[in-house]
């Protein structure tokens, strides 16, 4: 391994509560001795909020002196940062106490805590991602506002209208596509299907099934990553943001997985359509969990508003085969790999802790053995549901049932939990503080 095959500076980093990368660049001289001995982050770093801020009430900071943590590589060389004007390189890192224990509010040892109870009962989750994002116009973050891309290699139409499952969308950006196709392969991040979605300029890239649900998550993150940094360098801007047009499709992150005993079948597979009881417990499981998850999966104030009646994305606990309307599906494939597709997230969501909160609903329900009700048919959007039932379309309510869960406390921990939420309520007072432009426009001189 040479310290400089991919470039002179190395970028090593962590993944916070938010999925933002924090970290260090350093000479990709150093690499040697970050690998046998990592380097050191503040613990307190991995529980800021959105932009960076400490997070006083979650017990990291002051009563703790602020102390370091170990960050270690993940994987077992550098990847090359293709989009950068300079020659660098990529380190991804997860974080441990100084003691060598897993620090437990990192999202990735989160995950990983998870999968360790299913290896103690013999099962390998086996994991898929599916991202949606926006590509949109260069100057889109610098006005602060979206606008669809113009297909520089289809004789300068702009996206401005839906156009889904287009070849001749994605002909226009071609380049980019390539490029984006090319990093993943470098970084061995598994992409296959490019699909046209909804929204003007919105895309789905599918990564590939991989055995290892941390190895899932470390490439969902460097995959939104290399997708922004590619877009950038073709004067493009790309978005993950749950709902960037209020009246367009918003950006989903679907999750496909399956469990594996020790004699590597597949323990959902039951010969026939509907799957085995194993399967179905899953799914109890999931369903009796999804309110109290919700934080999980739309962690920010605009994350909610993916979940309005028309907007295609799913408000209650529901499920059915071969069903895109309803929140968990069973979708038709020939049994040996009969698997769930969870359908809830947001693209904006941090990919572990989304992995680690399904992957724990579903285990609840195996190890409980819950039974899901009768399957949807038809069109789940319009289902009728308990209002109690339902999943919450506030991000304080997100929270609070986040915070008061004790099967997630059970599963994902107690420190996690009560770090997580202190983060989203120093973010929610922050912004409600705001007053809006609409507000403004409606009430200021006619009130």
């Amino acid at each position: 391994m040479s310290a400089h095959k991919n470039g002179k500076e190395l970028d090593l980093f962590i993944t916070d509560l938010n999925g933002n990368l924090r970290g260090k660049r350093m000479p990709a001289s150093a690499l040697g001795k970050i690998m046998e001995e990592g380097i050191k982050l503040p613990r307190s770093v991995l529980g800021f909020d959105f932009w960076g801020d400490d997070v006083l009430e979650n017990g990291l900071v002051f009563e703790t002196g602020d102390s370091d943590g170990i960050c270690m590589p993940v994987q077992a060389e550098p990847v090359p940062v293709t989009w950068s004007s300079t020659q660098r390189s990529q380190l991804m890192a997860t974080m441990f106490n100084p003691d060598g224990s897993p620090f437990l509010a990192d999202p990735r040892q989160v995950l990983s805590s998870v999968v360790k109870r299913f290896k103690a009962l013999g099962l390998t989750p086996v994991v898929a991602t599916e991202l949606e994002f926006y590509l949109m116009d260069s100057e889109s973050e610098e006005v602060q506002r979206p606008r669809p891309p113009v297909l520089v290699e289809g004789h300068g139409r702009r996206l401005a209208e839906t156009d889904c499952y287009s070849i001749d969308d994605m002909d226009g950006l071609a380049s980019f596509f390539s490029e984006v196709r090319a990093t993943c392969e470098l970084q061995g991040v598994p992409a296959d299907t490019i699909i046209s979605e909804l929204g003007p300029g919105q895309f789905e890239i599918n990564l590939n099934h991989v055995p290892d649900p941390m190895l899932a998550g470390d490439q969902a993150i460097m995959f939104k990553r290399l997708v922004r940094g590619i877009a950038r360098k073709h004067n493009y801007s790309a978005t993950f943001m749950a709902k960037p047009y209020a009246d367009k499709s918003g950006n989903g992150f679907h999750v496909h997985f399956s469990l594996l005993n020790e004699q590597g079948e597949n323990v959902f597979n039951n010969g026939g359509d509907e799957g085995t009881e194993v399967l179905l417990h899953a799914v109890g499981g999931l369903m009796q969990t999804m309110p109290d998850s919700m934080l999980a999966f739309a962690p920010h104030m605009n994350s909610y508003r993916r979940f309005m009646v028309g907007a295609h994305a799913p408000t209650c606990p529901n499920w059915g085969y071969e069903n895109r309307t309803v929140a968990i599906r069973i979708p038709e494939s020939p049994p040996v790999a009969r698997r769930i597709e969870h359908r809830v997230a947001g693209a904006d969501a941090n990919p572990y802790l989304v992995l680690a909160t399904i992957l724990a609903g579903a285990l609840y329900g195996i190890e409980n053995k819950l039974m899901p009700p009768e399957s949807v048919e038809g069109d789940g959007y319009a289902e009728d549901v308990d209002p109690e039932l339902a999943l919450p379309n506030k991000w304080d309510d997100a929270t609070r049932l986040f915070s008061r869960s004790k099967v997630l406390q059970h599963y994902l921990g107690e420190e996690f939990i009560h770090v997580f939420t202190a983060a989203k309520r120093q973010e929610q007072r922050k912004l409600h503080a705001q007053i809006s432009d609409i507000e403004y426009e409606s009430y200021l001189g006619f009130l």
